[in-house]
């Protein structure tokens, strides 16, 4: 039998670090995301091969069924860590890969892997809905992390994403903004290291109440904007309250401090996608700055 599974990609675009201690934070699922296509077969081998949005093979495996080690792989570290999350998963459901038959898995990314919309997230989720097991527990026995991006690769819509009491709490929100058309993703032509970005956070060691308080109240005013001047301000405040914290200039103040509108920094700060407001045409600054991945709002969001 065959079966194919499908997350979404994801958005921060409020909490930020904050999100780990338990921050009321917007994410959103993006209309990118991965699929997995698993064809049962009788080799008693799982073959591996991972494409993307250009439907070429990034990585490509085969490890024996009955022992779940390596025979051959493209990359040592990718496979190391593959292994980990189907061992993790076997652990959380001991009945899963123990039919005996082999398969051929094949994902598949519908953007390119240094955009940061979460290639492993996506992953995650897709092997916790085949081997039928909490996608919460298997990121936080495997890649660690707030959660948020799982959740979104569950839904459809935007959301409001907590910890609390270090459970994750959801609620699908509608944040459809009347100045949609006035909000842009602007790709900084890197991929961000969220674990490193997460251990530099924990290092600062911050009596954070405050910080929490403070994030939490910008995300519902956000959430409830409706115009764009408002929400221009929400976003410079949520900027400089996350810089002071960190002790590091905004992305504006580093790279594109004469640029007229709003810039806000989305997840781990220094990589990734950064939310622009402006329209059409003041987007020929980014252009002619290097930055020629430009998004949408409503390409972007599902």
């Amino acid at each position: 039998m065959n079966k194919e599974f499908y997350s979404n990609g994801k958005l921060l675009i409020t909490g930020e670090y904050a999100i780990l201690d338990g921050a009321k934070a917007l994410a959103i699922p993006t209309k990118y995301g991965q699929s997995l296509t698993i064809v049962e077969t009788e080799t008693n081998i799982v073959s591996w091969r991972s494409l993307d949005e250009k439907d070429k093979v990034w990585f490509d495996a085969k490890y024996t069924l009955e022992s779940m080690t390596e025979i051959s792989s493209t990359n040592s570290e990718i496979s190391k860590t593959l292994l980990e999350i189907l061992n993790e998963a076997q652990r959380l459901n001991p009945y899963f890969l123990k039919d005996g038959e082999g398969f051929d898995i094949e994902t598949y990314l519908t953007f390119p892997r240094d955009w940061g919309l979460g290639t492993s997230s996506t992953l995650i989720n897709n092997i916790a809905q085949w081997a039928d097991v909490n996608p919460y527990h298997l990121l936080k026995n495997t890649f660690g992390g707030s959660g948020f991006d799982v959740a979104c690769a569950r839904h459809k819509t935007p959301i409001l994403y907590q910890l609390e009491n270090s459970m994750p709490t959801v609620q699908e929100v509608n944040f459809d903004p009347d100045f949609k058309d006035q909000l842009f993703f602007v790709h900084l032509n890197k991929k961000q290291n969220t674990r490193e970005g997460i251990s530099q956070y924990r290092q600062l060691k911050l009596n954070n109440g405050e910080l929490l308080d403070t994030i939490g109240e910008i995300t519902t005013k956000i959430v409830s904007c409706h115009d764009l001047v408002t929400f221009e301000t929400l976003l410079d405040q949520h900027e400089m309250v996350i810089s002071v914290t960190l002790k590091t200039p905004t992305i504006k103040k580093l790279l594109f401090h004469d640029y007229i509108g709003s810039i806000k920094s989305l997840g781990a700060w220094g990589g990734d996608f950064i939310l622009v407001t402006g329209d059409k045409a003041s987007m020929e600054y980014f252009r002619l700055k290097g930055y020629n991945t430009i998004i949408p709002f409503t390409e972007m969001v599902l």
